[in-house]
């Protein structure tokens, strides 16, 4: 009965935030409303919009057809395998207002509970205040799956980006130190030779790992700092995102806007299924919720605008980007905006674009630059409230003295993202990030609704509108957007929270604080 009664035991939302401001555990309060948009921005306009939009386009073509490659809205619809998934083709900005009406039902969810819940953690401490402590486990697991998927995926993308600027500038060094050591399809240049056979082979993808420990430092160094340099990137890409579509409306061939939806409904949702990881920037503007001045305001305010640019900056890429070239012309592209512009800058006329790509590079490494830094912040507070909340090691919350950062945290996600980017070329981890983030998009917005029930005279800076119907239908696109993803995604991710629950069980729970209360009921 007394495990019972742990596993289902909520942290009551005033012991959540009296544990916040102990001296030993409290962060720095630096963020105000416009820091809060720009980290939402850095992270959502980052790796999606120059790398993972080709994937969505163009959809995945595989060798021979496979169960568990399909998608599972697609074998349960047909009961057939596919070679492949379908893309969204021109409709890619169909699937981008689709995945926009996902995220802005959560969205307004994250909102009220990060206005009554001004906590690190995000979709963690929200569910150990709603729906318990076994809940609560399983998402924070869930969530160092997300982040640290999403940062591995965006590392080696910058690294790529890398490769492609120096060869702007007639560079070219040994493939050895530029490619990672484990290559499942090889790697052949441009001639069609290989320069190395599918599997292992001699190297370590230098520029990859470097990025993620220069990142970790200056998250070490402090919030404030941290913004900062957020800010300056952003700033950045902004600028480079309205020069490509400035430059590429005067090339678009609207015949390539044809057909408009060549994979039909089923096209639209996989497009959206495969971009949606990139959005879970505003989710990394709920972790720094213990570093806002005023939570209760500016999260909201960071969080509702952040959806609001990031989708106009999408859709208008998107919508420029498969008129310029045919939409099928994208498959297997990792860098589909800048190839494009390499392209077109051959063809007569075309030589400003020449230009215009040295730009976009800049641009997408800073866009990679400032997703890498808030999907590392976002990954450290996590691992601080799970150890602040004795689910890990307590080293884990140990703050430091100078810079009042979750230090040994952001030491252990750095090496953590940085060692395996060097090594591996880990593509199927944006599925795995899309299915976690939809996954704790579902809690959360079920934790409105607990809520609602549980505490109604609560104080909200944030009301969710129109009741239980919002969340509700948060939890109901959030599913269909997960069976857009294919079946091997489903089964990783169940065998990732099954090793989850076996370290709960032999190591978590024991040293959790309600295992120190044998009577503990209900919340604490």
């Amino acid at each position: 009965m007394h495990l019972a009664s742990q596993l289902l035991a909520r942290k009551s939302i005033d012991k959540l935030i009296r544990d916040s401001e102990s001296p030993e555990h409290a962060l720095k309060k630096t963020l105000g409303p416009w820091s809060l948009t720009a980290l939402g921005i850095g992270a959502v306009i980052g790796s999606g919009i120059f790398t993972v939009i080709g994937t969505a386009i163009a959809g995945e073509q595989f060798d021979t057809s496979s169960i568990v490659n399909t998608p599972l809205a697609d074998y349960l619809i047909h009961h057939t395998a596919l070679a492949g998934r379908p893309g969204a083709g021109p409709a890619i900005a169909v699937s981008l207002m689709l995945v926009a009406i996902v995220c802005a039902l959560t969205g307004l969810c994250y909102a009220e509970l990060a206005s009554m819940i001004p906590i690190a953690g995000s979709a963690y401490t929200y569910t150990y205040a709603t729906l318990g402590e076994l809940v609560a486990w399983i998402i924070g697991w869930d969530l160092i799956l997300e982040y640290a998927g999403s940062n591995m995926t965006v590392s080696v993308g910058f690294a790529a980006h890398v490769v492609d600027l120096l060869d702007w500038f007639g560079l070219h060094p040994p493939a050895t130190w530029i490619s990672p050591a484990y290559l499942p399809g090889g790697l052949q240049d441009l001639a069609g030779n290989w320069i190395y056979q599918p599997g292992w082979h001699f190297g370590f993808n230098i520029p990859a790992f470097l990025v993620v420990l220069f990142l970790t430092v200056i998250l070490v160094r402090g919030i404030r700092e941290s913004a900062s340099t957020n800010n300056m990137m952003v700033g950045i890409k902004l600028i480079a995102i309205m020069i490509f579509v400035t430059a590429a409306i005067h090339f678009i061939h609207p015949t390539n806007w044809h057909p408009f939806m060549p994979n039909g409904l089923s096209g639209v949702l996989t497009g959206g299924s495969i971009i949606f990881f990139t959005y879970i920037g505003f989710d990394s503007v709920s972790t720094a919720a213990e570093e806002c001045k005023r939570p209760q305001r500016d999260l909201p305010i960071g969080i509702i605008a952040t959806l609001i640019v990031c989708t106009v900056l999408y859709v208008a890429v998107a919508v420029c980007l498969t008129g310029l070239v045919p939409w099928n012309s994208m498959v297997g592209d990792a860098a589909p905006v800048v190839n494009a512009l390499k392209k077109l800058s051959g063809l007569p006329g075309g030589h400003p674009l020449h230009w215009v790509r040295l730009v976009i590079l800049v641009g997408a490494l800073m866009g990679m630059l400032s997703s890498l830094l808030v999907y590392q912040l976002g990954q450290s507070r996590v691992w601080f409230s799970m150890s602040r909340d004795g689910l890990l090691p307590k080293v884990f919350s140990d703050v430091h003295k100078i810079y009042r950062t979750p230090a040994f945290s952001t030491w252990v996600a750095g090496f953590v993202v940085a060692i395996p980017s060097g090594l591996f070329d880990i593509g199927t981890l944006a599925d795995l990030s899309n299915i976690g983030t939809l996954f704790a998009f579902v809690l959360v917005s079920i934790g409105v609704i607990v809520l609602r029930y549980r505490e109604p005279e609560r104080h909200r800076g944030f009301r969710v509108p129109g009741g239980p119907v919002i969340p509700a239908l948060s939890v109901v696109f959030c599913f269909l957007l997960m069976s857009g993803l294919p079946i091997i995604t489903w089964l990783r991710f169940i065998v990732w929270l099954v090793i989850g629950l076996v370290v709960y069980f032999l190591y978590s729970r024991h040293r959790s604080e309600f295992a120190r209360a044998p009577k503990a009921t209900g919340s604490r």
